[in-house]
């Protein structure tokens, strides 16, 4: 196969980073480096990968703690929701109170809806999934049939809507409109916790059935 992802359990919350690698040429997309910039990139020094963008599902703090260090180190060019720039630059928004800290990012490509971002040679679709925040996505890799999803979708669950720009009637509906009409094989890579498929959740997720 071209294409292999890897994944990274970083920071206090358990956040999952995901490594997007193209197995010819060592490029990397990395989804949501949570926390420990320096871990991830000592992790690609190791293993021979070349960074090549830094995607984010979303800005709150579990998210994107690991970005400044990779972005001090690499110069790589950070892509978010054009609707979660201002969460994400706002400490008052982004929940990082919650751990006692200040964090502000500035995003450098600013997406939306259905864009297809062609980075380390894969085919990255934008689904916008708003709900856990209000310019929350998710990126649907054909390539490896899988989807990456933040917070919107969990194995079993589906992510809190109690923090700024949440809303829980958002998050189903998105879930129902843009992750739901996957085809059912298609593995979900949710923010936090284990891996699972969209048919599994369609058929045994009780908040969105």
């Amino acid at each position: 196969m071209k294409f292999e992802m890897q994944s990274m359990v970083l920071g206090m919350v358990g956040t999952n980073c995901y490594l997007l690698i193209n197995t010819q040429t060592r490029e990397t997309v990395i989804f949501d480096p949570g926390d420990e910039g320096e871990r991830i990139a000592r992790y690609m020094e190791r293993e021979g990968l070349k960074p090549a963008a830094i995607l984010l599902t979303h800005g709150h703090f579990d998210h994107i703690m690991g970005v400044p260090a990779l972005v001090s180190k690499y110069g790589l060019p950070v892509y978010v929701h054009e609707e979660e720039a201002a969460l994400m630059a706002d400490p008052a928004q982004n929940a990082c109170a919650m751990i006692g800290a200040s964090v502000s990012l500035k995003a450098d490509r600013l997406i939306k809806d259905n864009d297809v971002l062609t980075l380390a040679g894969a085919a990255i679709r934008v689904l916008y999934t708003p709900g856990h925040t209000k310019g929350g996505v998710s990126y649907y890799i054909e390539d490896i049939h899988a989807v990456v999803c933040g917070d919107t979708l969990f194995e079993g669950s589906v992510g809190r809507t109690d923090l700024p720009t949440g809303s829980m009637g958002t998050l189903i509906r998105s879930i129902r409109e843009k992750l739901f009409v996957l085809d059912d094989d298609v593995t979900v890579l949710p923010g936090h916790g284990g891996q699972t498929t969209i048919g599994w959740e369609k058929q045994h997720n009780p908040f969105v059935n």
